[in-house]
């Protein structure tokens, strides 16, 4: 698996590394999504606010919303409204005809649905915000502690997990929600891949998801994935006993560019709840580093990974 690392404590290093971006690393806002997009804009939008000492209660007043609405537009998790943006822009003194146009523009590709819109009958509006930040994430940081992380996931054992979460559904639906994850998984393989980091429990392994030729090409396709060089993969085992993570899977989504905050995603049955209390963001980036630390290295989640394909 990518990396090569001898131990544990080298793991932490290349995971800290990567936690550090280059200080100029620019976005073009043409290329990202709309999910970054948003976030970009929000980010704007609350530097102007609070350089101009601007309540958020005073700036929903302003555009006839509340401050929790303002909230949720500087964090990027609603889309805008041109008149909106506009009217904020005034309040906050950006008279410029140029700085002004940017944000507009920006906000309005903003509003434009990703690809993954055309699966909306099979996600929650949280999940397709979810999706968003996958799509246009530089890294990926997450951990799961019952099932092989989506992105990792063979096609077949896709469905069968699919299948059990979602029993009574029809197969149409349970088709939709497959090909979703696969089209999702693409983002490791295509131009500007991104960085992925997973952690699993051991327990994700030993689950018996379809069958045993499902969970034997299930192994093979984690061992030929984490070769790739923008792919680690860390097994955490039973002998670990008790740890920070087991409440349930989490991701840590670092947008790529400078100026935006890692965004913390806990999936849910049925959406994705994104903390925002920095105490919480806190801890939650404590919890996935020391993940990391506990976890086996590379090189011994390799072997570990091909010891349990060879018992099915």
């Amino acid at each position: 698996m990518a990396g090569g690392f001898g131990d544990r404590g080298g793991a932490l290093s290349r995971f800290q590394a990567e936690d550090d971006l280059e200080e100029d690393q620019v976005l073009d806002h043409r290329q990202a999504g709309p999910t970054v997009l948003r976030m970009l804009v929000g980010a704007e939008l609350r530097r102007l606010r609070e350089a101009g000492g601007i309540s958020r209660a005073d700036a929903g007043y302003r555009i006839r919303a509340s401050d929790t609405k303002i909230s949720r537009l500087e964090l990027g998790r609603t889309g805008f409204k041109p008149r909106d943006v506009q009217d904020l822009l005034t309040l906050y003194g950006v008279t410029g005809d140029a700085e002004r146009e940017t944000l507009l523009t920006m906000a309005r590709q903003a509003s434009v649905p990703g690809w993954w819109h055309a699966y909306n009958d099979v996600t929650p509006p949280s999940f397709e915000s979810y999706i968003g930040l996958e799509q246009g994430a530089a890294v990926i940081r997450t951990w799961d502690p019952l099932c092989v992380p989506e992105l990792l996931q063979t096609e077949d054992y896709a469905r069968a997990l699919v299948r059990g979460l979602h029993r009574g559904v029809s197969e149409h639906e349970i088709e939709r929600r497959v090909r979703l994850r696969m089209e999702r998984a693409r983002i490791l393989v295509d131009p500007g891949t991104v960085r992925l980091w997973a952690v699993l429990d051991e327990s994700a392994l030993r689950r018996r998801v379809g069958g045993e030729a499902i969970m034997r090409a299930q192994m093979e396709h984690l061992i030929e994935v984490g070769r790739r060089a923008n792919v680690t993969i860390q097994v955490l085992p039973f002998s670990r006993g008790e740890h920070g993570a087991m409440g349930g899977p989490m991701a840590i989504m670092r947008p790529p560019a400078t100026k935006l905050s890692d965004v913390v995603c806990l999936p849910q049955l049925v959406g994705v709840i994104f903390p925002d209390k920095q105490a919480d963001l806190d801890r939650y980036y404590a919890v996935m580093n020391a993940l990391v630390v506990d976890a086996e290295s590379v090189a011994r989640t390799t072997a570990m990974i091909q010891g349990i394909r060879d018992e099915f």
